[in-house]
């Protein structure tokens, strides 16, 4: 393949932005070949802004079997990435899609069973796994150097919507257009980093949804979940998108020291014995073990972000290399955020891997009484946006 011949699919807040950075050459070896949106003013801007030469569509069906591109970068809203992804491979396409993968495990699993099926190269849009913080908490934990992880806690509550916000589309912040809130449209990120970081494998999770708290919503907008870990660790995640001014702290504490990520700092203390190794020869009562400041070199900024995914996803076409950013990871991250909201529905412990079948159930129910489905004013326009 000389060059990689790329569709975008959703012209909304982030795909325009994808396209964009397409036409204008920042992705070595691929190109932007095509563009798909439902809304001719889209489609309009884009022949303005991206050329004239790129075909554009209205049909994504249409899009797939033209022949005019390999791949295609999937921007639309949440429900419909695996059904779309799942035409795409049937059609022989490469597939990016921008997060989340869907909205529940089921539909993202059978989408993760087909990729796997076609061969074809599948990312996630997962851009803050090129972030250096993260990268360098991933390394320091994998190689050892924080020991055994016994507790995780991320308190992310800067994500602050106003009404205004919610207001400005009628799809928004329900489950009919949306299905969720801040953990599905704000959260994927850290949700995904909270598991790929640590590696920690979830055995058990219990949470507490609150659903338009302090603002006119449908769906969840403040959320705290606890989680037992198969190593006997435990976690905690807390968000909100009505708390001003917010956090955005994430730590983590193992046997050897602690890690903490705020500010766009990372902190390191290591422990010059480790704690199970204190605590059975000290001898002396109210004692702790000795902890020093490590400094650790991070690279200066958020790294590549967006071009970076979509950079790594070419290489992976055109030379073969591995993803950072592998769409099967999707589901770690949603299988969270479907086990919170599953917890509270049902008011309960929800063991890991979830009733995929009694969520989505649930969630059925609360589609059909939505005010998008009453209104008919669900959103099927590019989305990716939060």
């Amino acid at each position: 393949m000389h060059s990689f011949r790329v569709g975008v699919v959703g012209l909304g807040n982030m795909g325009s932005v994808h396209a964009k950075a397409l036409a204008e050459g920042e992705i070595r070896g691929a190109v932007l070949a095509a563009v798909c949106d439902a809304g001719k003013e889209r489609l309009d801007w884009a022949k303005e802004q991206l050329g004239g030469e790129i075909a554009r569509f209205t049909d994504a069906g249409e899009l797939f079997t033209s022949g005019t591109v390999d791949g295609v970068l999937i921007a639309t809203p949440h429900y419909d990435h695996p059904a779309l992804a799942l035409r795409a491979f049937a059609q022989g396409l490469h597939v990016l899609i921008e997060k989340p993968a869907g909205v529940y495990t089921k539909q993202v699993r059978e989408m993760n069973e087909a990729a796997a099926a076609s061969g074809k190269v599948y990312g996630i849009m997962y851009n803050q796994r090129l972030n250096p913080m993260y990268l360098k908490l991933r390394e320091l934990v994998r190689s050892g150097e924080l020991g055994e992880v016994r507790r995780t806690n991320w308190i992310i509550t800067d994500w602050y919507r106003s009404q205004s916000y919610y207001d400005s589309g009628s799809w928004r912040a329900t489950w009919e257009g949306e299905g969720g809130g801040v953990l599905i449209n704000q959260c994927p990120h850290q949700l995904d980093l909270w598991h790929w970081t640590t590696g920690l494998k979830p055995k058990r999770l219990r949470a507490f949804c609150h659903f338009g708290k302090h603002r006119n919503i449908e769906v969840e907008n403040e959320v705290t979940a606890y989680v037992e870990y198969e190593n006997g660790g435990t976690g905690v995640f807390i968000a909100t998108t009505a708390e001003a001014p917010g956090t955005n702290r994430f730590e983590a504490a193992g046997t050897r020291g602690k890690i903490v990520i705020e500010q766009g700092k990372l902190s390191f203390w290591r422990l010059g014995m480790s704690e199970p190794e204190f605590n059975a020869t000290y001898r002396g009562g109210f004692g702790s073990p000795e902890c020093s400041p490590v400094d650790v070199p991070v690279e200066a900024g958020e790294g590549p972000q967006h071009p970076g995914i979509m950079q790594d996803w070419t290489n992976a076409v055109l030379q073969g290399t591995p993803l950072v950013a592998p769409g099967e990871d999707g589901i770690h991250g949603l299988m969270l955020s479907n086990a919170m909201l599953l917890s509270t529905w049902t008011d309960g412990w929800v063991d890991f891997p979830i009733d995929e079948e009694r969520f989505y159930m649930e969630l059925r129910k609360r589609i059909e009484q939505s005010r998008a489905v009453r209104s008919g004013a669900a959103s099927a326009a590019g989305g990716g946006g939060v």
